[in-house]
């Protein structure tokens, strides 16, 4: 989580008060990135403009899912503040329309499907509340994640998140699995070899006296190192249902027509969540975040215990979330998602570079690993790092992910186009001849 960090002191150019100040001002904890931090002031699309009025090809940006700025939500944003925002204890259509609008995406046909939503302002609130409605549903408090995985930062979540490191740690009862490594384990045994790994999560969480309460996957393990071949997770499913627990598919980061093949995640696995958790996306940079799931799994919470979050589910927010799913629909963003992804990720595949150990994803989500030996595979953190220094240099911005940091992570908006796919590649051919 913190391997694209800016570290030591500041560049000898003109951010270095923004610098200081800031980190006098918000502490340490809170990380820039890059060895020369970027000063952004303006976007639109996919494009950022720095202080000097340069341009840059934001890679990386999943929280401006339809674009920096999009017109459409913008103005859908600017219209309901000049008109009404206000908390769910208030009739309201706003939030009633786009809910049916919502389930109706989640369920697409698929018996068993969610069929109710609460709301919250962020992933990590929309994550806890899921641990709660899970725990009182099944009566247990294990809970199985993948080894980096992130799942937000309540104290809640940040228990089930291995990949903050530092001085954060895991629950007791929680128990982590390896992903589904398709760069190191064979295709045709990716399935069953996850499914044993959260079998034997499952049975030592039973043994301790935990229970299972919840499998919780991003269904993209995109902390992990993306792992996107299809198929791989009704077998663990089902086996962590076999031990009373449910299905938690945590969408903020695959959802909203990111992978190109389907509006969620979840879908390209064949499953079909009892919980489904959305964030950053949902509403463009609004501060917007939701929790779906059948209602017989949310009874007990929803019965047992009142739910109110203020800001949650307000008018405002509920109008940008609607104003993307119209950007998503009006704009084709599902096939642009998948057949750019598909151009850039065949671009990367044809650049012949032995540090490049494998180059995966779907959609516009990619993972590109980097490697110090390409017999062995051996993850090379420091040479992953300087190729994103190096981009970032040429005005390409991306991160990383994996166990090691060593994953270069190409995350860009939705409305990526071939223009920028060339922009990228010439860029990281230079970066990588650097």
């Amino acid at each position: 989580m913190d391997s694209n960090s800016f570290r030591g002191q500041p560049p000898a150019d003109d951010t270095a008060p923004l610098i200081a100040a800031r980190e006098r001002l918000l502490g340490p904890a809170n990380r820039l990135f890059y060895e020369r931090p970027v000063h952004i002031v303006r976007g639109e699309g996919a494009h950022l403009y720095d202080a000097d009025g340069l341009q840059y090809l934001d890679a990386y940006n999943n929280v401006v899912s339809v674009g920096h700025c999009e017109p459409r939500v913008v103005d859908a944003v600017t219209r309901q503040m000049s008109t009404l925002n206000t908390h769910t204890r208030y009739l309201h259509e706003g939030i009633v329309d786009y809910s049916a609008r919502l389930l109706a995406t989640l369920s697409d046909g698929r018996p068993g499907s969610p069929d109710q939503v609460m709301y919250a302002c962020t992933g990590s609130e929309a994550n806890d509340l899921a641990l709660r409605v899970a725990e009182m549903y099944t009566g247990a408090t294990g809970v199985i994640v993948t080894s980096e995985a992130y799942h937000g930062n309540t104290t809640a979540v940040t228990a089930i998140s291995p990949s903050l490191g530092g001085a954060a740690t895991l629950g007791s009862h929680v128990r982590v699995v390896p992903p589904p490594d398709s760069y190191r384990v064979p295709a045709a045994e990716l399935a069953a070899r996850f499914a044993a790994d959260v079998a034997a999560a499952a049975d030592d969480l039973v043994a301790a006296g935990f229970g299972v309460s919840a499998l919780v996957l991003d269904t993209i393990f995109s902390s992990d190192g993306v792992y996107a071949t299809p198929g791989v997770l009704g077998s663990a499913v089902a086996i962590a249902r076999s031990h009373g627990g449910v299905f938690l598919a945590d969408e903020v980061q695959p959802g909203f027509a990111r992978t190109g093949d389907a509006m969620w995640g979840f879908a390209r696995h064949g499953v079909v969540p009892d919980l489904v958790t959305m964030g950053k996306p949902m509403g463009n940079g609004m501060p917007v975040a939701a929790m779906a799931g059948r209602s017989e799994v949310i009874a007990p919470f929803a019965t047992g215990v009142p739910y109110f979050n203020t800001f949650a589910g307000n008018a405002v927010s509920m109008a940008a979330a609607n104003a993307v799913l119209d950007v998503i629909d009006d704009d084709g963003l599902l096939d642009n998602a998948r057949d750019i992804g598909a151009a850039l990720r065949g671009e990367l595949a044809r650049v012949d570079d032995p540090r490049i150990g494998d180059v995966r994803g779907t959609g516009l989500y990619i993972g590109v690993e980097i490697v110090s030996d390409p017999q062995a595979r051996t993850p090379d953190r420091a040479q992953a790092r300087r190729l994103v220094n190096a981009l970032r240099e040429r005005r390409v911005l991306i991160s990383v992910c994996g166990s090691e940091g060593h994953v270069l992570k190409i995350r860009p908006p939705l409305v990526f186009s071939a223009a920028d796919v060339d922009w990228f590649c010439s860029a990281f051919v230079d970066a990588l001849a650097q």
